[in-house]
């Protein structure tokens, strides 16, 4: 009995194991696992795998090595200023920008509204997260232009293209800091050469318009074209009020950098020149009112004593008169002309002064009297408002 016992566990236990291990009921023609399994369980897991590393496409492969040859001379700039809080108290405010190596003198540019107010110190953070206090050689704020310097070794400077030959579709990448995210690259194209106002309302001749993502903390990062050349300088965005990037950005010609870095090397500031007059512009409707026979031109309202103007024997205003709630003076000498290129307002002259230096000869076509005149005019340094 109990032989017998000992085989009917054996039966029952073999029967057992038989059914959970191997038998798989089949469902409308599928196979549903084994009684005790939870349905549908797979105990492996298959992977597909590359068989080898991807192969990148010349436009990859470009995007690529620009990235690797320019990251070295893109650095991260942070000024630190002592601002009042709410309590009247001290206390330091960080801003953050980008710029980028032009020498191995350690010579960097930047905007100038990255570095403004500054009055606690500028540092530098290289691509190796090296950092370095920065000094301020010189700034240009027409320009939005600041060159720093910086003592550090084994310096990587970027390469300079000529910005005057740019067209609208070329690609163009930029690299900078966005948001303090270091060593971010963006890519698009060139949406438009045009003219706009910076931040404190001077005119950017020629600025490049771009749709590649520009946001806080690219300021004075470059704009490169595909070979990794700098076109401009990343400088602010039209953002509509919403602080990020909404596909329009705009960059300053490296060529006005140009213009103006050996200035801030030898004397710290920009030697700016200038005609030695404050004017206000006047269009068809009040030159007919004055009685001036032309229908544009910049009306002189003051000469800077001892300046071009003054020295040529041009004239100001002396009588009084206003034109809605602003005050002007009439009188004074009607400026139509700087070396046979009209002029229609201020930023016309600074189209032409933005190629000309303090010391140069220049032409000047004015209407007195209902008369056209000429003067020649030497230049001097600007150091005012004045055009």
């Amino acid at each position: 009995m109990k032989f017998r016992a000992l085989i009917l566990v054996v039966i029952l236990v073999g029967g057992f194991w038989f059914l959970t291990s191997h038998y798989s009921p089949l469902v409308d023609g599928h196979a549903m696992g084994n009684l005790f399994s939870p349905k549908n369980a797979d105990s492996t897991m298959h992977l597909t795998e590359a068989d080898a590393a991807p192969v990148y496409d010349a436009e990859e492969q470009n995007n690529i090595a620009i990235y690797k040859r320019v990251l070295p001379s893109v650095v991260n700039i942070t000024s630190t200023a002592l601002v009042y809080n709410f309590f009247f108290q001290q206390v330091p405010q960080q801003g953050q920008g980008s710029g980028f190596v032009l020498d191995k003198n350690g010579h960097i540019l930047t905007n100038f509204h990255v570095i403004d107010g500054a009055n606690r110190g500028i540092e530098v953070q290289l691509s190796n997260k090296r950092r370095y206090q920065a000094k301020v050689v010189g700034s240009d704020r027409v320009h939005d232009l600041a060159l720093l310097q910086i003592d550090a070794p084994d310096l990587q400077p970027v390469t300079l293209a000529d910005s005057s030959q740019l067209n609208v579709g070329q690609k163009v990448y930029a690299i900078g800091n966005p948001f303090g995210l270091n060593g971010t690259m963006t890519r698009g194209i060139i949406s438009s050469i045009r003219s706009i106002h910076n931040q404190d309302g001077a005119p950017i001749e020629d600025a490049i318009q771009t749709d590649a993502a520009i946001n806080p903390g690219n300021s004075g990062g470059p704009l490169l074209n595909s070979h990794g050349e700098v076109i401009g300088i990343n400088t602010m965005i039209a953002s509509n009020g919403a602080d990020q990037s909404s596909g329009i950005g705009f960059a300053i010609p490296i060529n006005t950098a140009k213009a103006v870095l050996s200035d801030l090397t030898r004397y710290g500031h920009i030697k700016r020149p200038s005609l030695g007059v404050s004017t206000y512009a006047i269009g068809p409707d009040l030159a007919e009112q004055m009685g001036i026979p032309a229908d544009y031109g910049l009306l002189i309202q003051r000469v800077t004593p001892g300046g071009a103007a003054e020295r040529a024997g041009l004239r100001g205003g002396n009588e009084q008169a206003y034109v809605g709630n602003t005050l002007i003076l009439l009188g004074g000498d009607l400026i139509v002309a700087i070396n046979d290129q009209q002029v229609t307002d201020q930023q016309d002259v600074s189209v032409i002064m933005d190629k000309l230096q303090a010391g140069d000869i220049v032409s000047v076509t004015i209407v007195r009297d209902r008369r056209k005149m000429t003067f020649k005019l030497q230049l001097t340094e600007a150091h005012d408002a004045n055009v």
